[in-house]
């Protein structure tokens, strides 16, 4: 018989992989353990997997937890209906004011969803594919002409590369907020590099 769910597993099952994310995040995942995972939670290691089965059970719940955010973000834009362009440019708005809450997640993305197995691994990059294939079909609607998918596709992963790789560099507190970033890359993105001007807000 499953053991049951305690008051509040969700809630803590959250906590945990936060905890985690940050120390995959600064340590890299090979060189965390779960006793560190276990400490930073304030949770003893047999409480720990209760809720996870070991590390790599771990890394998948955060790497597919945010895909999947970005996936439910890109859908909700979606259905709002926008014109064309501000279409393109909510969803980079929505993409940066996510980013700036979730360094941790996005930088285990990025850099350790190598260590999955190979099905769990196609299962997150398939969902990065269906969150790049939305930009991809905004990039069409708005430059008509019968061009090829593959051109709409690589614009995309362009604009992307914008937008994933601010982790490494942008910090809070800086001159630039995650949100005003997102505004310089739309613009840099529509109109090239005369069209970006400092957000006055």
């Amino acid at each position: 018989m499953p053991r049951p769910r305690s008051p509040g597993y969700d809630e803590q099952r959250e906590h945990i992989l936060a905890a985690a994310a940050a120390l995959f995040a600064r340590s890299g995942y090979n060189a965390t353990t779960m006793k560190e995972v276990a400490e930073a939670c304030g949770v003893s290691k047999p409480t720990l997997y209760h809720y996870v089965r070991d590390k790599h059970d771990l890394l998948a719940q955060i790497a597919r937890g945010h895909v999947r955010r970005l996936e439910s973000l890109v859908a909700d834009v979606v259905a709002r209906e926008l014109p064309p362009e501000a279409h393109l440019r909510e969803l980079v708005h929505r993409f940066m004011t996510t980013y700036a809450g979730a360094h941790d997640e996005h930088r285990v993305l990025t850099e350790s969803v190598r260590h999955l197995d190979a099905t769990l691994r196609r299962e997150v990059v398939d969902g990065q594919g269906r969150v790049v294939q939305v930009f991809a079909d905004a990039i069409a609607v708005l430059r008509p002409g019968g061009e090829p998918a593959a051109l709409h596709k690589a614009l995309a992963m362009l604009l992307l590369g914008m937008l994933n790789w601010t982790f490494t560099w942008l910090g809070a507190g800086g001159a630039l907020s995650h949100e005003a970033l997102g505004a310089v890359a739309a613009d840099l993105f529509f109109g090239g590099l005369p069209a970006v001007r400092f957000p006055l807000a």
